[in-house]
């Protein structure tokens, strides 16, 4: 008989913690998910994806890549339990990724960049992906494999989310910088082409390149001219600083935020490293408060639940609605970062219920 472990729901004025719900049993819910590492790879222009994995674990990663219409830059190799009994994983991983780039090659060419996806089977055997990607380069010099990992049951400093925005920007090359190029990376959407952040720096006459830009290999390579570094997604910071240091560069994390004061930190930050003009604080926050006005009266009391996959602060967004008088009921998540601690703490005073 199937028995509840712990509760699914709690009372935000009843988590007394950041992590409000004890690990236990956990299991991946038989949707496919929202944005996932599919998604994440597939902005690297040209790349492509090779996942080595037992046929259970492709199911979502295949699903995605055909929901995105782009199978042709996905391939898969599949483990077997007999490769398991017969310790044979280390060769028929090596084999299988060789013989995706023999197939690719015969039909029309190498890809310029292969991002590979071994799981956790490969942690627990010991396989030596060292010596699997040794020969690769080997044999294949044109091609640049990037060390990616589909191990989300593993217990690390980086999620996987956070791993795979670092590796994925590993290829890019230290170039000569160019003072009036700067680019931001590691964010699954490009920025609005009406936010602060990119009319200020065009106020500045400074050129912003985001990975969504480019739209070939080549231009993915020429990020490595830019002089200055910018990360807005919090799982994107490990890698983007790891890039700047690397590439030694200057690097700005001026994270999205529905708090008007730490926008307004992050603007001052940005202006004393770059020099840019900052839009007017008071004349945008009052435009803010009359929009948010505006949708308060439009949707009245209807209750609103937010999910954490609409954005990485779900918390600061209830914060922001709850205060301007929104019946926000729920938020669906199963932890809370550091960086919306304050969010909660200021929730299990202010709106204890929900």
């Amino acid at each position: 008989m199937l028995k509840r472990l712990g509760p699914s729901v709690i009372r935000v004025g009843d988590a007394v913690s950041t992590a409000p719900f004890a690990s236990k049993l956990e299991f991946n819910p038989p949707a496919h998910g929202v944005w996932n590492i599919v998604h994440v790879g597939m902005l690297v222009p040209e790349a492509h994806q090779i996942y080595v994995c037992a046929i259970n674990c492709m199911r979502g990663v295949v699903l995605t890549a055909a929901e995105m219409g782009a199978s042709e830059r996905f391939s898969c190799v599949v483990l077997k339990e007999e490769d398991i009994v017969r310790g044979t994983v280390e060769r028929v991983t090596l084999d299988g990724i060789r013989n995706v780039l023999h197939k690719l090659q015969d039909r029309g060419g190498l890809p310029p960049c292969a991002i590979v996806f071994p799981v956790c089977t490969h942690h627990f055997l010991g396989v030596s992906m060292s010596r699997v990607y040794r020969e690769l380069r080997s044999e294949f010099p044109t091609v640049d494999f990037v060390e990616a990992f589909m191990d989300p049951i593993m217990k690390r400093r980086l999620s996987p989310d956070q791993r795979l925005r670092k590796v994925m920007l590993d290829p890019i090359p230290e170039l000569s910088p160019d003072d009036r190029l700067v680019a931001c990376l590691g964010s699954d959407f490009s920025l609005d082409r009406d936010c602060e952040l990119r009319s200020a720096l065009a106020m500045a006459e400074l050129d912003l390149v985001e990975l969504q830009d480019c739209k070939s290999y080549e231009q993915y390579l020429a990020l490595g001219k830019a002089a200055t570094l910018l990360s807005t997604y919090p799982n994107a910071r490990f890698g983007v600083e790891k890039l700047a240091k690397r590439l030694g560069r200057r690097h700005l994390h001026l994270p999205s935020s529905f708090s008007y004061e730490e926008i307004g930190r992050a603007y001052e930050q940005l202006h004393d490293a770059l020099g840019v003009p900052v839009p007017n604080a008071e004349d945008e926050v009052a435009r803010c408060e009359r929009s948010l006005a505006a949708a308060a009266e439009l949707i009245g009391d209807a209750p609103i639940a937010i999910d954490a996959s609409v954005h990485p602060r779900p918390l600061g967004l209830a914060r922001l609605l709850l205060a301007q008088g929104f019946n926000v009921t729920e938020v669906y998540v199963d932890a809370v970062s550091d960086e919306e601690a304050k969010d909660l703490g200021w929730m299990r005073t202010h709106a204890p219920e929900v």
